[in-house]
This record gives C-alpha cells, structure tokens and sequence, in this order.
C-alpha cells in the first residue's frame, strides 16, 4: 500500500484546511486509516483514527469538536477536515494504515504503511 498525503498548506488561525491521503491497494476499504503529526523538535502524535467501514472514529483531545476524519473506500481515499485551527496545530501531517488492527490506534508503532507527510503552518 503506498499513501499519498496532500492539502497542507498556509493558513491564518481560525481558519480552516482539509487533508487527503490516497492509497493504492485494493484492500484499502479493510484497513485502519490514522492521522499523526509531528511538530518541530516534537515526537509524532496521534491525531485520529477511523476504522474500515467509517463506523468509529478517535480523535486526540487536543483536536476533539474541531476536526473530522471520514473516508471513501470507493475512491481508496481518507480525508482530514480541520476547522478553527490553531497556531500549535502547526505540523507536518501523516496519514497511516494498519492493517490488522487489534483494537489500539493512537500509537505510530501499530501502523504498517505511512504516506510522505504534508505540512500545515497555522500563522497567528
């Protein structure tokens, strides 16, 4: 499976950005699909989860009530909508897939394939 990030980007804060990851693969619709992000001098961190059928989505609190992960399974594609956005959402994003998951979701190690990344800068 290869992940192709994209939408990062320049935004002022309050404002909003959204993020696709393409994947290739036909058994994309049976993977686990996750943000992370990894801010300057930082250790990458969770930010979302959605599991295969879209039925159950993890959010950090950090990002709760502001972002929404959702995913089309017939377009092998998942998508990160970040609204009210904040100088420390500043990061490069990940998109990930695990492909057995075992019930956990928020830790990089526990993802198989990760794409390239793409950065978000939120000015203030």
């Amino acid at each position: 499976v290869q992940l192709q990030a994209s939408g990062g980007g320049l935004v002022q804060a309050g404002g909003s950005l959204r993020l696709s990851c393409a994947a290739s693969g036909r058994t994309f619709g049976s993977y686990v699909m996750g943000w992370f992000r990894q801010a300057p001098g930082k250790e990458r961190e969770f930010v979302s989860a959605i599991t295969w059928g879209g039925g159950r989505t993890y959010y950090a609190d950090s990002v709760k009530g502001r972002f929404t992960i959702s995913r089309d399974n017939a377009k092998n594609t998942v998508y990160l909508q970040m609204n009210s956005l904040k100088s420390e959402d500043t990061a490069v994003y990940y998109c990930a897939a695990d492909r057995n998951y075992s019930g956990s979701y928020s830790h990089p190690y526990e993802y198989d394939y990760w794409g390239q990344g793409t950065l978000v800068t939120v000015s203030s």
